[in-house]
């Protein structure tokens, strides 16, 4: 007989959703306990910078703009007083480079202006910075300094949170509150980043690999074969 698909049954169908969460953190962390932010930088700023890049653009491809635009402009002041046209020539190869480019510039000139040229800590100054929603703000409080203010959403975030099941909503902010109120604050970015992972190697936006997950008994979404 053909293989037959069938839902999977289990822990998922048993637990809370917190429950769940926190199970599927302790996996993640087990299966990627070297996960990191994949951006190279070498000062908050410039995490920032990359963040700002990395928007509709793989972090590979990121990586390979930022030595050259970073030995050129290094940091706050120097990219705020930065020609734009040879700013808009650095990061054409992002994609969406004349925006990126012309947010760059600008939120540099505020942190300049109005921060002492360091990035500031705090998310609502991070938001009031061009180009800065509270995914890149959450991106760059985390790793440069620490501080755990809310759950990077991206699109791996977005599509896995919901097939397991953990929101609702396709709304960043939303996904956002409900991933908060579901993990543990110190893990709140470490969670993002290994669910990353995770989207890139197994759970994929086009066929994800339900066979070889091991959050499947997990997932309302997962199917598996059997004969």
């Amino acid at each position: 007989m053909g293989a037959k698909v069938i839902p999977v049954i289990g822990i998922r169908k048993r637990s809370s959703k917190k429950q769940r969460a926190i199970e599927i953190l302790v996996r993640l962390k087990r299966l990627y306990p070297d996960a990191t932010c994949s951006l190279n930088y070498a000062s908050p700023v410039q995490l920032l910078v990359a963040t700002i890049l990395s928007a509709q653009c793989t972090d590979e491809r990121v990586n390979q703009v930022t030595p050259a635009l970073f030995n050129k402009f290094p940091d706050a002041a120097s990219l705020a007083n930065a020609d734009l046209a040879e700013l808009e020539n650095l990061v054409r190869s992002t994609g969406f480079y004349r925006n990126k480019a012309k947010n760059i510039k600008s939120a540099c000139q505020t942190i300049v202006s109005e921060f002492g040229s360091q990035v500031p800590k705090r998310m609502e100054d991070l938001l009031k910075l061009s180009g800065v929603a509270r995914k890149t703000a959450n991106v760059v409080l985390s790793h440069a300094y620490g501080i755990n203010s809310g759950v990077t959403v991206d699109t791996h975030v977005q599509r896995l949170s919901q097939r397991l099941g953990l929101t609702e909503h396709s709304a960043p902010i939303r996904i956002e509150r409900d991933l908060m109120s579901l993990l543990p604050q110190p893990d709140w970015e470490n969670w993002s980043i290994r669910l990353i992972y995770h989207g890139r190697a197994i759970c994929k936006a086009r066929s994800p690999a339900c066979e070889a997950c091991e959050l499947s008994d997990l997932c309302p979404s997962s199917v598996v074969t059997s004969d």
